[in-house]
């Protein structure tokens, strides 16, 4: 588009900026295309608004300092390293700046100068120091998320000057303030500069998070456990981790929290909870079973493991301990096995990062690029990624010079690697003196045994043991809240409206509610409850018969048994508290916490009263007020929850589906570089709750919308797993627009999804329908897609 105001050039494979007459126009659009430099850009001295991103540009050109009527400057998604001195202070008018998404180390001394910036993005960059911003006095909104930073200048945010409304830096390595102080925004920033220069502490806290995982029977409990008590200790059969469990060990240098992870694979669902980025993994190979001749050995033992740790939090520190060395043939055997993992892991990282550079050269060299820029930044940013898979370390935890040893080596490895774990925080004495406030009263009882309280009960608590007002409190208490929870001391959902008003003061509690649900012998549990139990509940025997074959036969869990499972697991517990049973349980009127948090991290799905929805709208299209959505149903507490996890076949969904035809419209997601565990079995609950008609099935399901079907499988081609969104081709040119809603909208629950594993990248692809054809349309980015803002539907 031409005119005097507007120059439209973007997506035009430009190489270099056109030399037009129009140097009075006074917005230039260039983004996606080819520049790698930015030459002749002083001729359209009118300029207001400039749109740079997304090129391959590398420097910062001297001639921006000629656009002196410039308000808005985009340059993000592009491969600035630097920034001149001498352009800034000639840039009065800028108001609006974006350079997030480039590769800048520092920034200009000068900056400072453009006095007129109020938004200004430099996240996704390479900075080390901020300083420089000091002194922009009109500075509202500042993102400098996923650098290199430490600390942040107080002077930034000053009171008396400060104008700053927004400031986003969580993904740095920040020690001052630390990343879960900045989470809570400027004032919580404020706060704690200002408790800083009141209560000024020079000690560093060095907390470290510490989760064993690996395969069941691997020797993670028993190695845990040797750990905290500084010698060799047995575990029984009978006495193996179910769920997690979490034990302390405090040392001169560190203080440990230990999460032991439970090895069955019916426990991985709610794995990914609980882990969390900046934690360091110890990953325990059983190395008497451990075969170097056999592929499914390693397969199972570190490269699940290790990939879904990739997946998951890509730039973890693992160390890997072999096991049971005591129970190997000789020494010589030891250093084979550990000699051939070690290889063997080596291989695996770098056979991942050849497979992501190669994506990402055939993106550049076999297509147009401009039309595939978020893809690029996406395998870019993989690419960023470190997971350091420390050497094998082996262990006979039969030895206390062993268990001594290993300790010894992970207070090095803490040491070493202590930037990426990001455990050390400096905190104000006030901060310090809140948490301990909250020791004491766990000590003192005055938190119940369950650890279940009430935000502001918990506050009204804590003030009575420090010199602090509410305001401040509660400051201190939002980030104490966030850092305890990152590190694993509480568990407090902020993020789940309904949960964010009370703190789980003991994880083990909840972790102890979870497990009864979640667990590899469920039906056993159900097939337990004795008639009294039954009787609380208001229920029959003949009942539970028909708990125990729905579960075995349709996945599915009622309400009822639900209740009956966790309150016979707080009995136990020998918590007797009526109002917590109520609280956590829930009746038959209202869902408890398990429920809640089940459903929340896409365990199970609810039942929903269809009767509710409106079969007179005249469309149904998710997120749409007059689809008389799932959202204004009501869940029926007394029904019951589908746990894909427990179904055992897909025959419901083949019946319903029948068999696929060859015209059908197929849509392939690939994830690169896999499908992470549990993966599908959560598309599957996302996608059901936009659809209140749909059969379910372990590995697909079938969706249907105003009559049309729909069916999301995972499957596997030539080693290749992908997930097939497939429906029936419609006879009419005027369905395919409700059939193209009803494919986006499924796609838009598998890429919200897949946003919780930051090591995942997709690809989606429409094969061609002819028979045998090999060929196959290649999707652009998503989000260019009929403009369709894939996060809020």
């Amino acid at each position: 588009t031409n005119s005097w105001e507007e120059w439209d050039l973007s997506g035009q494979k430009l190489k270099s900026i056109p030399r037009n007459p129009l140097t009075h126009v006074r917005s230039v659009d260039l983004q996606r295309n080819r520049l790698k430099r930015v030459i002749g850009i002083s001729r359209f001295s009118h300029l207001m608004e400039l749109n740079l991103s997304r090129n391959k540009i590398m420097e910062f050109s001297q001639e921006m300092q000629n656009l002196h009527k410039l308000e808005t400057l985009y340059m993000n998604q592009n491969n600035i390293r630097s920034i001149p001195e001498g352009i800034f202070p000639h840039l009065k008018n800028l108001k609006f700046l974006k350079l997030n998404s480039n590769r800048l180390a520092k920034l200009p001394s000068d900056i400072n100068q453009c006095t007129s910036i109020s938004h200004l993005d430099l996240s996704h960059n390479c900075l080390q120091d901020i300083q420089p911003l000091v002194g922009l006095p009109n500075l509202k909104e500042l993102f400098v998320e996923k650098n290199q930073l430490t600390k942040l200048p107080s002077q930034l945010f000053q009171n008396d000057s400060c104008e700053l409304t927004v400031c986003k830096a969580g993904g740095n390595p920040l020690r001052y303030p630390p990343e879960e102080v900045c989470a809570g925004g400027v004032m919580d920033i404020q706060s704690y500069f200002l408790q800083m220069e009141a209560n000024p502490n020079t000690h560093s806290a060095w907390t470290v998070k510490t989760m064993f995982l690996g395969c069941s029977m691997a020797g993670k409990s028993t190695l845990c456990r040797s750990l905290r008590e500084g010698k060799p200790v047995a575990v029984a059969m009978e006495d193996r981790t179910e769920g997690i469990e979490i034990s302390q060990l405090y040392t001169q240098e560190v203080r440990f929290l230990f999460w032991d992870f439970a090895g069955q694979e019916e426990y991985y669902l709610t794995h990914h909870v609980f882990i969390t980025p900046r934690a360091l993994v110890i990953l325990t190979i059983d190395l008497a079973s451990y075969s170097t001749v056999d592929p499914h050995s390693f397969k199972d033992q570190l490269w699940f493991w290790i990939n879904n740790i990739q997946l998951r939090v890509p730039n973890s520190v693992v160390l890997l301990v072999g096991t049971h060395c005591d129970q190997c043939i000789d020494q010589e055997e030891v250093m084979e096995k550990k000699k051939d993992i070690e290889e063997k892991v080596k291989a695996m990282l770098a056979h991942r990062r050849m497979v992501l550079k190669q994506q990402r050269n055939n993106l550049e060299e076999n297509m147009d690029l401009s039309l595939f820029i978020d893809q690029a930044d996406e395998l870019d940013c993989l690419l960023e990624y470190n997971l350091k898979v420390l050497d094998l370390v082996t262990v006979d935890c039969t030895k206390s010079e062993d268990i001594e040893k290993l300790k010894s080596h992970i207070l090095m490895c803490i040491q070493s690697e202590g930037v990426l774990l990001c455990s050390e925080s400096i905190l104000p004495k006030s901060y310090e003196e809140v948490e301990q406030a909250i020791h004491t009263l766990v000590a003192l009882e005055e938190i119940p045994k369950h650890g279940i309280i009430l935000l502001e009960e918990l506050s009204d608590l804590i003030l009575d043991h420090v010199e602090l007002s509410r305001e401040n409190l509660q400051s201190i208490l939002r980030f104490l809240l966030r850092y305890m929870h990152r590190i694993g001391v509480i568990i407090w959902y902020e993020d789940i409206g309904v949960l964010s008003d009370r703190v789980f003061i003991q994880p083990s509690f909840l972790i102890s509610m979870f497990k009864t649900i979640v667990r590899h012998d469920l039906i056993q549990q159900l097939e337990g409850v004795s008639r009294e139990l039954l009787m609380q509940e208001g229920a029959l025997v003949k009942q539970k018969f028909t708990w125990v074959d729905d579960l075995k036969c349709k996945g599915v869990l009622h309400n009822a048994a639900i209740r009956i499972l966790v309150r016979r697991e707080i009995e136990k517990l020998a918590v007797d508290d009526d109002d917590l049973v109520i609280e956590v349980v829930g009746t038959k009127r209202e869902e408890g916490v398990i429920l809640t948090l089940l459903q929340h991290f896409e365990v199970c799905l609810p039942t929903i009263d269809g009767n509710l929805l409106d079969p007179q709208a005249p469309e149904f299209i998710p997120g749409k007020q007059k689809w008389g959505s799932v959202k204004e149903a009501k869940r029926d507490p007394d029904g019951a929850c589908l746990f894909p996890i427990y179904l055992k076949d897909d025959s419901i969904v083949c019946h319903k589906w029948g068999e696929d035809k060859q015209d059908d419209i197929r849509v392939h997601v690939y994830f690169l570089p896999e499908i992470p565990h549990g993966f599908f079995h959560r598309v599957i609950i996302k996608t059901c709750s936009l659809y209140p008609s749909h059969w379910v099935g372990r590995e697909q399901c079938l969706l249907c919308c105003v009559n049309r079907l729909a069916v999301v499988r995972q499957k596997n081609k030539d080693g290749d797993p992908f997930i097939e969104i497939r429906c029936r081709r419609p006879e009419k040119n005027e369905e395919f627009r409700q059939l193209w809603d009803l494919i986006l909208a499924v796609m838009s629950k598998l890429f919200v999804l897949s946003r919780q594993w930051p090591g995942l990248t997709q690809q989606v692809h429409t094969p061609c329908p002819e028979r045998d054809c090999p060929h196959y349309f290649t999707w652009r980015d998503l989000q260019e897609l009929n403009n369709i803002d894939f996060y809020n539907l």
